[in-house]
């Protein structure tokens, strides 16, 4: 099955994850918290957290801070209570955004992202507004180059739903999100390491965006991540240089 092409997209948004790495722990201590909270302290028991530890793990957190705040939300220690947000709305061109958040103050948050769509350009919308424009799936990304048929092979036998070859040679693998680590243990068994391994919501279509309509979306895109609340942001945009 062809697919639009993605991996600048993905390179460019992995680059804009390295800038940030001191957020990316916050952003992680948050999705420990409440996935602890919500689904229990064991790992074993909790797929959500069993993920979030992975990334904590990815992002060298010590395990001694991983402990702490599973320990937080599970009552053991005093910690912070955070809601999970989600706000849908429109990008340039009508390019469709969802942002999650999680957030200790729910009226300082909308203020936020109500304001970052409103300067560049973009509408908040209402709830269900776009999400019906995306899938929750697991998705792997493999760089162009990696052997399609040895990924098609592996990954349709632990599960996957669809193996996608981009316009540009990347491949990617998807699955129900129940699956993801099935599939993930698979592929790593095999040999094969994804660029990008995660539980997304994914565009079911794209939309290009080019010169200064590029330009005003990426705006308007890393000014909605750069908030403190948001845990991940989700659009429809293929932006070119």
């Amino acid at each position: 099955m062809a697919g639009h092409s993605k991996w600048a997209n993905i390179q460019h948004r992995k680059g804009r994850q390295d800038e940030k790495r001191g957020k990316i722990w916050t952003r992680v201590i948050r999705e420990i918290t409440v996935a602890a909270r919500q689904g229990g302290g064991d790992l074993a028991m909790n797929p959500r957290l069993r993920l979030a530890v992975e990334k904590a793990k990815a992002a060298n957190m010590p395990a001694d801070t991983v402990k702490k705040n599973i320990d937080k939300a599970t009552g053991n220690l005093e910690g912070v209570n955070y809601e999970e947000i989600r706000y849908e709305g429109y990008g340039i061109g009508g390019a469709a955004i969802i942002v999650d958040c999680m957030t200790d103050n729910r009226v300082r948050t909308v203020a936020e992202v109500r304001h970052a769509f409103s300067k560049y350009g973009g509408n908040m919308g209402t709830e269900g507004s776009v999400a019906f424009q995306f899938k929750h799936v697991g998705q792997f990304v493999f760089a162009p180059g990696t052997s399609e048929d040895k990924v098609m092979e592996v990954a349709l036998e632990a599960g996957a739903d669809d193996v996608v070859t981009d316009d540009d040679g990347a491949i990617e693998v998807l699955c129900a999100p129940p699956g993801f680590e099935a599939v993930k243990a698979a592929l790593e068994a095999a040999g094969l390491k994804p660029d990008v391994a995660e539980v997304t919501m994914r565009a079911e279509n794209t939309i290009a965006l080019s010169g200064g309509d590029g330009q005003r979306m990426q705006k308007l895109l890393d000014m909605i991540e750069d908030l403190d609340d948001v845990q991940e942001l989700y659009h429809n945009a293929e932006i070119s240089e």
